[in-house]
């Protein structure tokens, strides 16, 4: 190796030397992807000249301390783009040309097909288009108000991606919040999965649509290095958010491909691969020490102060979420908490945080995929966030939740106004899906509080809970049933009722413990026993509770407000199939298309009533 492959390239690298970094990206995207036999080389080669102009002169990072908290932030929200996001490591001497050559895209390794965490440049998983610039929207607010940083966020987002809407909502934002901080790099190649994007190469058309958003568009030629560096320098001004609209060729610096359908997602077979290394100069290995930040330790923790959750009398009838909301306002005092709001605050009473915490309470307004993009960007700075709406809208926001598991994020989100009790406002606003889409998330944790004491418990319980953490809650108010000083640990239950004669366990949680409750007491004096549980803890169940309950009653009936695909009676079903009980077994759960009326009514016309939970139970023990 010569000491001409071997130079260093810095912040005053003239533009010549940057060029060819650019061209040693082309050069490694396209070897990694052919060894392999699989990726994405010409989405790359597209955006080599952006992150090579880029890394080399305004990226303000330092490769050997990741953690600096002082450093840039970079998002690949064109994930599929890993070839050129590794090829910069390897210029940046993070990772080797053997590692990226021999274990890219394979088994058990961490240069995975679209990055994730596993590397510790990498803050969070991308690959489902439309998310990066939501995610550098939440990283960009913690950084100027939360950590008080010096940090600067950069996004590259490919062109297909723009036809998602939550690219808008997030650049919404950022125009609101006057981001400077913020910058997105528009890779506008023309070509997408199966032909030409929707608006091919009209960047003014991108231009119009950022400026009618609150940000500054600047349009440039996405391969003139110089004019690529003016740009980030004027991006970089401290005046606005900026979005760089860069005009590029897919497969740029190989004639073969570039601009031509039908190579997208396609690695170069080895014989034109050897072709367009040779068109593109040839393997180098160019270093890059690029601006490195300042020194910055982690600031200190501010010390918590005591965390005194509310206490409720037994009897008196208070709503979960009017719990929640109160437990939040005082799991506050963790300096690290933060909460996130779509617009409904005063209904889920999230703004109980608002009044007592205003610093640390973000509103996002209706845009419920930006309010957990947001959650996910301040939860990879460090803080717990509690992102909250009524449970109905959040299914709006599977997938940034789906995708904020595979970043192994840490966060909390509440539903409220679940199930057919929310009454006359009509199957729109109900939530009964979920607890089936919660249960789904990798490694979630899925709690359904029935009181106001165990809601303000579980509530403050997840500010301590790795992984994503989901609190169901009821609109109505109901009586309280615990104590103050009852616990509630995860994967627990209460049984509330039972006896050495008991003949049927009836199940529930949330308004239905309530009707569980009654149907008991109906059914006693028939003279038949009900053990009575609260399965507060869905995901995980208290196995052990429901195993003891089939073999000693011998019959289970499950009662949920939620359709019953996914929901607590599967998840019954399902714990119960690992330990063999076969109990005799009903399933109350909504099964028809609800309407609007009273909350009676409606848990009456779903079967969900305590006459109807005491019909299922009776019908169970018939000889």
């Amino acid at each position: 190796m010569t000491a001409a492959q071997t130079t260093t390239l810095g912040p005053e690298s003239d533009l010549p030397a940057v060029f060819e970094l650019a061209q040693q990206l082309r050069v490694d995207s396209v070897r990694a992807s052919t060894a392999v036999g699989s990726g994405h080389p010409t989405s790359s080669l597209s955006a080599a000249d952006l992150m090579a102009v880029l890394m080399t002169r305004h990226l303000h990072y330092d490769w050997t301390a990741p953690d600096n908290p002082a450093g840039d932030h970079l998002v690949f929200s064109k994930g599929h783009a890993s070839p050129l996001l590794y090829a910069m490591f390897k210029a940046a001497g993070a990772v080797t040309d053997d590692e990226l050559m021999t274990t890219y895209r394979r088994f058990g390794h961490r240069l995975q097909g679209h990055p994730t965490p596993v590397l510790p440049w990498v803050d969070l998983a991308t690959g489902s288009l439309g998310q990066g610039i939501a995610y550098g929207v939440g990283i960009a607010l913690a950084g100027r108000d939360l950590e008080k940083e010096p940090y600067r966020v950069w996004v590259l987002c490919g062109d297909s991606e723009m036809a998602e809407g939550s690219v808008w909502e997030a650049l919404d934002k950022a125009g609101q919040h006057r981001l400077a901080n913020f910058t997105v790099l528009v890779d506008v190649n023309r070509l997408g999965q199966s032909g030409p994007t929707e608006l091919e190469w009209d960047t003014a058309a991108y231009a119009r649509r950022v400026e009618a958003f609150g940000c500054r568009a600047l349009v440039i030629d996405g391969h003139d290095v110089a004019a690529i560096d003016q740009a980030l320098t004027t991006a970089a001004d401290g005046l606005a958010p900026t979005v760089i609209v860069a005009r590029t060729v897919k497969g740029r610096g190989v004639a073969e491909v570039a601009d031509k359908e039908g190579w997208h997602g396609k690695a170069l077979p080895a014989d034109l691969a050897e072709r367009a290394v040779a068109e593109l100069g040839g393997i180098r290995h160019l270093r890059v020490r690029g601006p490195r930040p300042p020194d910055a330790a982690p600031a200190p923790a501010s010390p918590a102060e005591p965390v005194e959750l509310p206490r409720f009398d037994v009897g008196d009838a208070v709503a979960t979420r009017v719990a929640f909301g109160r437990a939040l306002a005082a799991v506050g005092a963790r300096p690290n908490v933060v909460a996130l709001d779509a617009e409904v605050g005063n209904s889920t009473h999230a703004e109980d945080f608002a009044k007592a915490h205003p610093e640390r309470y973000f509103q996002t307004y209706i845009a419920e995929q930006q309010m957990i993009a947001d959650a996910v960007g301040m939860a990879v700075r460090g803080y717990r966030p509690y992102a909250t709406t009524f449970a109905a809208f959040l299914t709006r926001a599977h997938d940034f939740i789906r995708m904020a598991a595979v970043s192994q994020v840490t966060m909390a989100l509440c539903g409220t106004h679940c199930g057919v009790e929310i009454g006359a406002d009509g199957p729109s606003q109900m939530g009964l899906e979920d607890l089936a889409m919660m249960r789904a998330v990798h490694g979630s944790t899925v709690l359904y509080p029935s009181d106001a004491t165990s809601a303000a418990a579980l509530t403050a319980t997840m500010a301590d809970l790795d992984g994503i953490s989901y609190l169901r809650t009821t609109r109505g108010a109901y009586p309280v049933l615990y104590g103050g000083d009852e616990t509630f640990p995860v994967g627990g239950s209460k049984t509330l009722r039972h006896g050495g004669q008991d003949r049927v366990t009836l199940i529930g949680a949330g308004v239905t413990l309530h009707a569980c409750l009654a149907a008991a007491e109906r059914l006693a004096d028939d003279g038949v026993e009900a053990r009575v549980i609260d399965l507060y803890s869905v995901k995980p169940v208290d196995a052990d509770a429901l195993a003891r309950a089939a073999r000693e009653t011998g019959a289970l009936v499950v009662v949920e407000d939620h359709h019953p695909e996914g929901g607590i009676g599967e998840a019954v079903l399902s714990s119960l199939a690992a330990t063999g009980d076969r109990p005799a077994f009903a399933h109350l759960a909504v099964t028809v298309l609800p309407g609007s009326g009273t909350t009676d009514e409606l848990l009456d016309a779903a079967g969900l009533s305590a006459d109807h939970v005491a019909r299922a139970a009776r019908a169970l023990l018939r000889p």
